[in-house]
């Protein structure tokens, strides 16, 4: 497996970014910022912020920095309003209102930094009836129909993990977001506000469905339509040992080599014979059942019959493609993904493991040339000892 090595340091080397510690799409938007480079602030709370994982394992913390500052103390505000007055962005996930009230919001921000990017992670966004209300990735996908698309029509939607909405439709939009308003800062030094919201993102992310299903091409129902699971030439069986391969077989020369090298290609159907797919399925469903998945990879290897094994998550870094590619990569000891996407002349790195509460409090405030963090920094482990391997508190968003 390709080892991260420390010499690329991304294109947004020498972005400064300030994350106010929460959980979910919040820092995995600022590890995505940290691991292109940008220096990464994370400004944790006294007593850490509820993720339900040892901090030495939240791969979400890595190549950030972090101190920590109580900003429901007399001058926790006016540090964090330093850090802001040195940052290209803030980063923060509370509820609408909530910065404001702990005197950090935007238009406080703002007045020590016209150029500041602002950007803000919430599940229903800034304005709207569910705007205060709790929630977490399901409910805002939810919301969206994207939920409802997923699945076999008769059992409950399944929950996926939460990479659909949380990271997807949030993280990835408020980078997006952060990075478009840099850039607009950078050419005109005036600073603005991004309203992230994941209910936003992920059903931005269904446009395509969308236009289909104005046009006729999707039917609004699960399981009933091409990339649904509704097509028997695109979804995913279960192989004699148990476990599962993945097809993807569209395009008509595709499905001519799928269906000839699995063996049922003097009886398969038209490609578009809608009518003869729950016939089509049956086939290919018992076909599968005959070998092991390894076997069936066997045989559609270097063919374009677009069939794939279904790994887990310990299998995919072995993989010889992804381990070619240093898809995976170790560091300190942990598995994780590698930085993405790569970039030709600023490569980007895995350069420190995740950030420990408060660790980095000196370094930053030198570096920042900020005095008043020194105040809050937690005493140096001088024993040797790291923390327990494994804590379970529990899951909260720090968003209230």
């Amino acid at each position: 497996m390709t080892v991260a090595k420390t010499p690329g340091h991304g294109p947004l080397a020498g972005v400064r970014v300030v994350e106010l510690a929460g959980i979910g799409p919040g820092p995995f938007a600022a590890m995505l910022l940290a691991d292109l480079g940008a220096d990464v602030i994370r400004v944790d709370r006294p007593g850490g912020a509820g993720l339900a994982v040892n901090p030495l394992y939240d791969i979400t913390n890595r190549n950030k920095r972090s101190v920590i500052v109580d900003l429901k103390s007399p001058d926790g505000p006016d540090t964090v309003l330093d850090l802001a007055e040195r940052a290209d962005i803030l980063i923060e996930g509370y509820r609408p209102g909530v910065a404001e009230r702990l005197g950090v919001g935007p238009e406080t921000c703002h007045a020590r930094n016209p150029a500041l990017v602002y950007g803000r992670m919430t599940g229903w966004g800034q304005q709207g009836p569910l705007a205060q209300r709790a929630g977490h990735d399901i409910a805002y996908i939810a919301l969206t129909g994207t939920l409802g698309m997923i699945g076999s029509p008769d059992t409950p939607p399944p929950a996926p993990a939460n990479l659909l909405g949380d990271y997807a439709g949030g993280s990835l939009y408020l980078v997006v977001g952060v990075l478009a308003a840099l850039h607009h800062a950078r050419a005109t030094g005036a600073g603005q506000v991004v309203d992230a919201a994941i209910v936003d993102g992920t059903a931005h992310l269904s446009a395509m469905i969308h236009g289909m299903l104005a046009a006729g091409g999707w039917q609004d129902r699960r399981a009933a339509n091409l990339l649904d699971g509704g097509c028997p030439f695109y979804g995913t069986y279960e192989t004699a040992d148990g476990r599962y391969i993945a097809v993807g077989a569209l395009e008509q020369q595709f499905y001519t080599e799928f269906v000839d090298l699995l063996g049922i290609g003097d009886r398969a159907p038209a490609r578009k014979d809608v009518a003869a797919w729950a016939e089509l399925r049956e086939t290919v469903a018992a076909r599968f059942r005959t070998r092991t998945r390894d076997e069936w990879t066997a045989v559609f290897e270097g063919s374009d019959a677009c069939v794939a094994p279904v790994l887990s998550l310990r299998e995919a870094p072995r993989h010889a493609h992804l381990a070619a590619r240093g898809t995976f990569t170790d560091f300190g000891g942990i598995t994780q993904p590698a930085p993405a996407p790569r970039f030709s002349a600023t490569p980007a790195s895995v350069r420190t493991g995740p950030a420990q509460p408060g660790a980095d409090t000196a370094d930053v405030a030198h570096d920042w040339g900020i005095a008043g963090l020194l105040k809050d920094a937690p005493a140096k482990d001088t024993d040797g000892h790291r923390p327990p391997g494994r804590t379970l508190p529990p899951l909260e968003r720090p968003d209230s």
